[in-house]
């Protein structure tokens, strides 16, 4: 090809490439820089702004340049498939949800969540922030990392689950909230917080929060509503409303977010309803397919 931009301004797209081949060209770019370009495989996955991959999300963040991407959600394994049980639906079910959830003790949990996290800091921009969830089976791990790793914690989100399953053993207090981490990849630099959005937004769903006044750092959100599973469900779905509060507070549009734990793709939904880029990135085909999915019916129902 002649022009070696390939005419990236005209097209406002990027040009991923498999050796000498052009397979594909996706609209994301940061200033005229191909972000995916780098990549080796093709995506699993690509239309309008919304791009998955199938694999191992540390391999495919390394192919990544440094601070290329605005914001990463990230929702990894909480390691508690023990064989235990919880309540769904009314009903008694396995909390087990396959071997990507699995711990392989303290030591190996640890390491894994230092890897991913130091993998995310690099390609974060310097204003970049990362949000992690979790419950206490990982999230204080993934806390200890991030202060290991240099990042600057913003915040601890509470998100408070009114509808949360009740507790079979009567042993113990009724796990009824997540936590989530706001942190931002340096401690000096001006990160994205649309104060106003955020302030003055139509939260109506949540009772926590007042019309015209600060959100708190607890929210109250439900659990995935009936219409986010039509075509099935990820064992750790997070709801559409949860992500768009946090794509909205934290990022602009056209901002490039990356999931690397993508699942059933909830953050790239709330990213494309709100005019940002989505990056997935999951190692189970069954889920990207109910990306897939969830993605056209997004699309199609718009």
């Amino acid at each position: 090809m002649k022009n070696k931009k390939y005419k990236a301004k005209k097209s406002r797209g990027l040009i991923l490439k498999d050796g000498s081949l052009i397979y594909a060209a996706l609209p994301l770019q940061i200033s005229e820089k191909k972000v995916l370009a780098s990549v080796s495989q093709p995506p699993f996955f690509n239309q309008d702004n919304f791009v998955l991959y199938l694999g191992d999300s540390l391999k495919i963040m390394e192919q990544l340049s440094d601070n290329c991407i605005d914001m990463i959600f990230a929702d990894p394994p909480y390691n508690l498939s023990n064989g235990g049980f919880t309540v769904h639906a009314g009903r008694r079910v396995s909390v087990n949800k396959g071997d990507w959830d699995k711990s392989r003790g303290f030591k190996d949990d640890y390491d894994f969540h230092y890897r991913w996290l130091s993998a995310c800091r690099r390609i974060l921009k310097p204003h970049g922030t990362l949000w992690v969830s979790g419950t206490y089976h990982s999230i204080y791990q993934c806390g200890h990392a991030l202060q290991s790793l240099g990042y600057h914690i913003l915040n601890d989100i509470a998100w408070f689950k009114p509808n949360a399953s009740p507790n079979l053993s009567g042993r113990y207090f009724t796990a009824s909230h997540e936590t989530l981490i706001w942190a931002r990849k340096d401690a000096k630099a001006k990160h994205t917080f649309n104060y106003k959005d955020i302030k003055n937004g139509n939260w109506l769903y949540d009772f926590l929060k007042k019309p015209g006044k600060q959100m708190r750092s607890v929210w109250a959100i439900g659990t995935p509503k009936p219409e986010e599973k039509k075509f099935g469900k990820h064992p750790t779905q997070k709801p559409v409303d949860l992500l768009k509060r946090i794509v909205v507070a934290s990022t602009n549009k056209d901002d490039i977010i990356l999931d690397p734990f993508a699942g059933s793709s909830t953050t790239g939904l709330a990213a494309i309803a709100h005019g940002r880029k989505f990056v997935g990135i999951d190692t189970e085909k069954d889920y990207l397919e109910l990306s897939k999915k969830r993605f056209n019916y997004l699309i199609l129902k718009t």
